[in-house]
């Protein structure tokens, strides 16, 4: 009891005294407390010195120290695609860099052929339109954000290249946005691209867009705050280190980049943002100054630009010649083209073996050729001597692969050397069939030696300057010619020399529907298709107009054709329903565009209604076409509008010999229709020689087992 006592009596004296001496207490903890801060204080400046000392070091190449790589997580991109080119770009544009970043914003923009968004950034591109002219929302919407701009399209289409693009970067710099670095523009025209093609001009963007990136993430870039002298931005601490001549010139190279790197994509924002700064109001001494400033940053960019650049034009775009001409075919048109089963000659030509050729090879019957005007499709050559074109139909079985321009401006290959490989790779494609189940052997050999050639493969054969020696070529090898063109080439319309049969195809009979349909690239594109048909009237040889019919968009107007027709008093109508060819990102046709051939049909007998020296002649069901022809064809009630090869052949060579005086007309080549190919024949277009091929049915019937 005695020791619980003297316990209790202890305890309470040294509560006494610590109530007693409580202010010694407080004093004591808050100088601890205040020790413990100070230290904490100074060993994080310490920190932070030493990191900005060690990243100063990085900046001016006074160390080589590895960094960690990790993946920028800051770094949005949006891309707006019609045919698919700006997705698969973005897809494979990953970057890795060394810090988080903050908001950047990459935009990857090509323009439908009018000049307007693409579907997919349409709405896009009209909110920001509006946000940019909408006082509401205020200059500085967008401020703190940090964008760059890849604009894709081509040039040919000269009212609208790469609008979207360059509107998209007006409106951002409008709402107070930074751009990273200045607008780029990728070309899909190879003769005019910077780096040769589409896919160089992305490739050498992205390399100076990386080491852009790259030297935001170590500090290097920083926005311009407006306090500029001499137009070069000095932060404080910078100014300090300028007494030292290395550092010093170190300096100035880090503030040019910085100045590169913010710079306005356009001068006269460049002016606003350099000139305007803190204050708006500029000294007209000034003047000189800047507008020295803003050269040379000017020129060294250009040289920067040139020096990214040169090792991917090297790899990735066409090749030029000593004279400056790319080739039409870059790496990767030749890619996609090969893929398709082109054979490609030279730098702009090629050739394919048709479906057909390898249905009459097995005598499952011949294209509509065989029926109306009497080929042999097994015999057929299908080729072209330019793969480019003057339009991007949305009926193009070709999804737009091929390259398009308004003239030509490539390295041309010689007529000879195009020829010469066009039969080679013709007849090694049909070797390929030596032994394949029934194929007939007599037919085989035949089509070892190659007896029409239908220059229709894809792009504008008579785009190909050298195209009347190529026709003379094929006509010395006993060669037929069916030449097609778009008619938007009148000129070399009537330069030509005869072919065997000239197209032209006549997509629409309107401006606007012309437009719509066939997108062409030419301003004047309607003047120069009025003036082509009216070239067509001047031919004496057998001319054609091909009328494709697209459901819902160009079968309502028959009175236009009609006018069309008179217009260039075709021989022959070819009119044929548009074959669907799978979905594409370049078109937006389905098969409910795909008209019956019933439909087709109706189409035919009301126009022949209205062209009153015309009457419908022969038909392929198979094919979903008609063939539409004069009158003077139909003599003494039969229809003559099959060809007389051999006799086509002395006529070409007897005004060959003379000269070009001796002429001749399409009345002297021809020959006699068989009634089976006639329109209304039981056989509909069918060569009763041949067997009809009826496709099985994959799927098995196991019903019974």
């Amino acid at each position: 009891l005695d020791v619980s006592m003297d316990m209790c009596s202890f305890f309470s004296t040294c509560l006494v005294c610590l109530w007693q001496y409580r202010l010694y207490v407080y004093c004591a903890v808050a100088f601890g407390i205040s020790i413990w801060i100070i230290i904490q204080f100074s060993t994080s400046k310490a920190q932070k010195k030493v990191t900005e000392h060690v990243k100063d070091k990085l900046v001016n190449g006074c160390a080589t120290l590895q960094r960690k790589e990790v993946y920028v997580a800051g770094v949005k991109i949006f891309y707006g695609s019609q045919t698919g080119t700006a997705k698969v770009g973005v897809t494979f544009f990953h970057v890795s860099l060394a810090e988080v970043l903050r908001k950047t914003v990459i935009f990857s923009l090509v323009f439908h052929f009018s000049g307007q968004p693409t579907e997919s950034a349409a709405w896009f591109c009209r909110w920001l339109e509006e946000a940019a002219h909408d006082f509401r929302f205020g200059k500085a919407y967008l401020k703190g954000l940090r964008y760059a701009v890849f604009g894709l399209g081509n040039s040919a289409y000269v009212d609208h290249y790469n609008t979207v693009g360059r509107n998209l970067d007006r409106w951002l710099w409008m709402l107070s946005a930074s751009r990273i670095m200045t607008r780029a523009e990728g070309d899909c025209n190879v003769a005019q691209s910077k780096h040769g093609s589409i896919e160089a001009d992305f490739e050498a963007w992205k390399a100076k867009f990386l080491s852009r990136l790259q030297a935001l993430c170590r500090g290097e870039k920083k926005p311009c705050s407006g306090k500029c002298k001499k137009g070069k931005c000095r932060s404080p601490g910078r100014q300090s280190r300028e007494s030292s001549d290395h550092e010093h010139g170190a300096s100035q190279c880090e503030n040019t980049e910085a100045e590169e790197l913010f710079e306005s994509s356009s001068e006269e924002e460049a002016d606003a943002e350099e000139a305007g700064g803190a204050s708006s109001v500029l000294d007209v001494e000034d003047l000189g100054n800047i507008m020295r400033h803003m050269k040379e940053a000017k020129r060294e960019r250009e040289l920067e630009e040139g020096d990214v650049g040169m090792s991917s034009t090297q790899e990735n775009s066409g090749r030029k010649e000593e004279g400056g001409k790319r080739e039409m075919i870059t790496p990767a048109l030749r890619e996609a083209l090969t893929k398709q089963g082109y054979k490609l000659i030279g730098s702009h030509s090629g050739v394919k073996l048709c479906r057909w050729t390898k249905s009459m090879l097995r005598g499952r019957g011949g294209c509509y050729k065989h029926t109306f005007y009497g080929i042999e499709s097994h015999r057929c050559m299908e080729a072209t001597p330019s793969l480019a074109c003057a339009n991007k139909c949305v009926f193009c079985w070709r999804h737009h692969t091929n390259p398009v321009g308004t003239e030509w401006q490539w390295k041309m290959d010689q007529p000879e050397m195009i020829l010469q490989e066009a039969i080679e790779n013709h007849q090694n494609m049909i070797k390929q069939f030596k032994g394949v189940s029934g194929v007939q052997a007599a037919r085989f050999d035949e089509a070892m030696t190659a007896k029409h050639c239908a220059l229709s493969l894809v792009g504008e054969p008579i785009m190909y300057p050298e195209i009347n020696r190529f026709v003379r070529l094929l006509h010395q090898h006993s060669i037929s010619t069916f030449l097609v063109t778009n008619a938007q080439f009148p000129d070399e319309i009537r330069n030509l020399e005869p072919v065997t049969q000239l197209y032209v195809s006549v997509d629409a009979s309107t401006k606007e529907s012309l437009k719509r349909i066939d997108r062409p690239l030419f301003k004047d594109f309607w003047q120069r298709f009025l003036d082509s048909l009216k070239a067509l009237s001047e031919k004496q040889q057998r001319t054609v107009y091909r009328l494709t019919l697209v459901k819902a968009w160009n079968v309502d107007e028959l009175k236009a054709y009609a006018d069309l027709i008179s217009l260039g008093k075709p021989d022959f109508i070819e009119v044929k329903g548009v074959t669907y060819c799978g979905k594409s990102s370049a078109s937006n046709l389905t098969m409910a565009n795909v008209p019956w051939h019933e439909e087709v049909v109706h189409f035919v007998q009301e126009l022949a209604n209205l062209i009153p020296d015309y009457e419908i002649a022969c038909e392929h069901e198979h094919s979903n076409c008609l063939l539409i022809a004069h009158r003077k064809f139909k003599i003494n009630g039969e229809w003559f509008t099959w060809i007389n090869y051999e006799r086509f052949q002395e006529l070409v060579q007897a005004r060959e010999q003379s000269g070009g005086s001796q002429n001749f007309t399409a009345a002297d080549y021809i020959a006699r229709t068989p009634h089976w190919a006639l329109f209304g024949s039981r056989e509909r277009g069918f060569d009763p020689l041949d067997v009809r091929y009826q496709r099985k049915n994959k799927v098995r019937d196991i019903s019974g087992c």
